[in-house]
């Protein structure tokens, strides 16, 4: 596993992100617990999580309660995991997203959050979503508060843009360390906030970083298995003797040094497969190949 830096810390190169494990379609907690053991028997140290990563109408948190017991159940040494968990989103029955930066809602989330994953502090804690109905400052000054009350050590946002990243830079200082926006071959727009956190040394952490890459049987097929978009991600695989979800990361590295894509998993082998995506280094014809594609 190689490494990389978030506020100061050392990392994987690639975490995981554990949403799979807790929405629609997720397996049992026997086969969750032994996805997260794989990720950190593979070198993992980046687990990402968030309060509202739960079946519809559930309450808050199942995600990371389960990944507070995977680590808690773990063999091996659990000192150098970051755990990092997001708060202002919500899943009420009918299946939509809500959202909700408030400062009283996002202090009381994190305190819910620092419960469940049974921590004196978290690690990393991230605005999931600016809400449109609430000053993005109180959002991203109810962080500060947190930061100052030791109830978090790190500070980010997620799904914002340049302009917003520049405004929690304002008000966090160095203490804002990571932006996590969606970002994949299916996916670029958010080209410009990937290239700021390059400039200002923030750690951009890429969701959903296999979109437009079709899954192989290691989780079943995707809705775009065989598209010839993407096909380039395909070729180099064939040529390179790995998967596609391995180049597809491996790109994602190349992008910047301070990119740490967070792939979900739903199985043991789908992590082992993701992790070993840093110790693939791509050339420069190849990563021209790609960059070209889609």
């Amino acid at each position: 596993m190689r490494y990389r830096t978030l506020g100061g810390l050392r990392v994987s190169a690639v975490g995981l992100g554990a949403m799979p494990l807790s929405i629609e379609g997720r397996p049992d907690e026997t086969r969750a617990l032994a996805t997260v053991h794989a990720a950190l028997d593979a070198g993992v140290t980046l687990l990402d999580t968030a309060d509202s990563y739960h079946l519809p109408g559930d309450d808050p948190g199942h995600n990371e309660e389960l990944v507070a017991r995977a680590l808690a159940t773990y063999g091996g040494d659990t000192a150098d995991v970051l755990v990092t968990t997001k708060g202002g989103r919500g899943r009420p029955a009918d299946g939509t997203w809500t959202v909700t930066g408030s400062r009283r809602h996002l202090k009381a989330a994190a305190e819910a959050s620092l419960k469940r994953l049974g921590v004196e502090a978290i690690g990393l804690y991230q605005l999931h979503k600016p809400d449109p109905s609430v000053p993005f400052e109180e959002s991203v000054g109810a962080l500060r508060e947190l930061l100052d009350e030791g109830k978090i050590r790190l500070a980010g946002v997620s799904n914002a843009d340049a302009g917003q990243i520049r405004r929690a830079r304002a008000i966090l200082g160095d203490r804002l360390v990571s932006v996590q926006n969606q970002y994949s071959p299916a996916v670029r727009d958010s080209e410009a906030e990937l290239r700021l956190c390059a400039e200002l040394g923030l750690a951009f952490l890429p969701w959903s970083p296999l979109g437009g890459i079709s899954r192989s049987s290691l989780d079943g097929p995707s809705l775009l298995e065989g598209s010839d978009r993407f096909g380039a991600f395909h070729a180099v695989a064939r040529e390179r003797g790995v998967t596609p979800q391995q180049v597809c990361l491996a790109w994602l590295l190349a992008a910047s040094p301070t990119v740490i894509p967070i792939p979900g998993a739903s199985r043991p082998e789908t992590i082992r497969d993701s992790a070993a995506a840093a110790d693939l280094v791509l050339n420069t014809e190849e990563l021209a190949r790609l960059d070209a594609a889609g």
